[in-house]
């Protein structure tokens, strides 16, 4: 599995369900293997500081798939429960297979050093000699430094600067199984197989145990897996005011197609009718099988999102606009993403992000509502594109009152300190992704 994220660019989180399943594993072996998984691609960047110490060579030095192997037995010496004979004489069965009889040797030797100190004096080590605060936080909870920079900007923005490790702490920590419950379409039955109600997310449910994949199987899909974060940005658009029959929705950005599903309940409950477009073939498939749990059709449309101002100008009432971004929030989700990322990729997107905003807007009918989201706190994602789209658009958008229409579906309160006009949820703080909303309403 490691393996196959290095070498293909595989996505640990749609890969490793299907690999479990294939392998018919049993409850405990299918959590030990996600946590395996999980745990060594969050830490790679610790690990990796602590293989070079103790190999006395830098990581890129050693063969990969010998590195693979090694940061998996570093997992489990220092990040697992697993005896240590156990996890040492595993992985040296695991280098035969993939390395010469050198290689073996040297990963035993390796694994066996780092066995004889504890984390806590790992820790040590790595971070000696690392003078810059951000550095040394990047090493300590494996985070690109210049991932740790933004996310200090984004909480400096809120006043919460300090609360930084406990972000970075957050991310490393494995993510609750969280599913929705379509509104309007779960039945009674389809509830009482799901666990603790969310917090904040009146549609959502935090599963207890079992296999959430086969719940929304037997559902129909009428129950998903989905972050309480997605829930809590979609219903910010469909609960912003009374849905009056009739009104004509679009999700713009909508592959995979969790939001469009709870967006598209909430339209048929309250008379309105949503479109979905997404410009990705493969996507724009999971969007249509994501939305199948809908007892009417929806349309599923493929189009390039920033031409959608010029197509349909003034056509639609609601626009959820959940914009490609990095992924900055969901690192807890997408453990390997910390590790593709780069800064150009934030400036890459920039300019889609406000295209796709500026003819989101133009889409609008007046008096329409967009809600701009993203999975990423990382301010020039966020606060920067909403800002400079609604410097062009010369008054005639607005900021709606966000965190006040977000609080007043909350079960609880979020603690939303800042700008009232977006709002943004924080692992360490809401159990969530890193979602960014903010509503915008055009002109009458």
């Amino acid at each position: 599995m490691i393996a196959a994220v290095r070498e293909s660019d595989a996505y640990a989180n749609l890969l490793l369900p299907t690999r479990i399943q294939r392998a018919a594993l049993n409850t405990a072996d299918a959590a030990f293997a996600t946590e395996l998984t999980y745990g060594t691609l969050r830490m790679q960047g610790f690990y990796d500081r602590v293989i070079a110490l103790a190999a006395n060579r830098p990581v890129d030095k050693i063969d990969p798939a010998i590195l693979d192997v090694l940061r998996l037995g570093t997992h489990q010496l220092l990040g697992t429960r697993v005896a240590t004979h156990a996890a040492v004489n595993e992985s040296v069965s695991l280098a035969k297979q993939v390395g010469s009889q050198s290689a073996t040797g040297f990963c035993n030797g390796v694994l066996r050093t780092i066995s004889r100190t504890s984390l806590e004096e790992w820790t040590v080590q790595v971070l000696a000699g690392i003078d810059s605060v951000d550095e040394r936080l990047a090493a300590e909870f494996s985070h690109p430094s210049w991932v740790v920079r933004a996310f200090r900007q984004a909480l400096r923005a809120e006043g919460r600067e300090t609360e930084l490790e406990d972000l970075l702490a957050a991310d490393n920590m494995a993510a609750k199984v969280n599913m929705v419950a379509l509104p309007g379409l779960a039945t009674n039955d389809d509830l009482a197989l799901l666990g603790q109600p969310d917090e904040f997310a009146p549609t959502g449910f935090v599963l207890d145990g079992g296999d959430p994949y086969h719940l929304m199987s037997e559902s129909g899909g009428r129950v998903r897996v989905q972050d309480e974060g997605s829930q809590i940005a979609a219903l910010a658009l469909s609960r912003a005011r009374p849905i009056l029959a009739g009104e004509r929705w679009l999700d713009l950005c909508a592959g995979p197609g969790g939001k469009a599903a709870l967006l598209a309940a909430e339209a048929r409950a309250g008379g309105a009718v949503l479109v979905a477009n997404e410009l990705v073939p493969a996507r724009a498939a999971l969007v249509r099988n994501a939305l199948a749990a809908l007892p009417e059709p929806i349309p599923v449309w493929e189009v390039d999102g920033t031409l959608i101002g010029a197509t349909h100008p003034a056509t639609f009432d609601r626009i959820l606009l959940d914009a490609p971004c990095t992924g900055l929030g969901a690192l807890r989700r997408r453990p390997e993403a910390r590790w593709r990322k780069k800064p150009k990729d934030v400036a890459d997107l920039a300019g889609l992000q406000s295209g796709l905003i500026d003819a989101a807007l133009v889409a609008l009918k007046p008096g329409g509502i967009l809600a701009y989201v993203t999975c990423s706190p990382h301010t020039a994602e966020t606060r920067a594109i909403v800002a400079l789209a609604v410097k062009k658009s010369a008054g005639t958008v607005t900021h709606l009152d966000t965190a006040a229409i977000v609080q007043s579906f909350s079960a609880a309160n979020l603690d939303l300190p800042g700008d009232t006009g977006s709002v943004q949820l924080w692992p360490h703080r809401h159990g969530t992704d890193a979602m960014f909303i903010t509503l915008l309403q055009r002109a009458e």
